[in-house]
């Protein structure tokens, strides 16, 4: 009988969803979820990481996919195409 090994898929602490449409005049944002809970919008890297620190967790590397997921883009999207 053969093993299948299950595929492994991560969790991360942190959910950045993709970039939504500001309102006329206000910049474009993005939601962010820590621990599966919305808890704000980040139109930065900065707000992402100030979230995550309101919320005693310090990120280290923001491209370690076991921390963040970054939904529609990555780190550096924060326009809306």
């Amino acid at each position: 009988m053969t093993e299948q090994a299950a595929p492994y898929i991560s969790h991360p602490r942190i959910m950045v969803h993709g970039v939504m449409p500001g309102k006329p005049g206000a910049p474009p944002f993005r939601i962010v979820e820590i621990d599966g809970q919305v808890v704000g919008e980040a139109r930065t890297v900065t707000d992402v990481l100030e979230a995550a620190a309101a919320f005693g967790i310090t990120v280290h590397d923001l491209d370690d996919p076991d921390m963040v997921r970054w939904v529609g883009g990555d780190k550096f999207t924060w326009t809306s195409h």
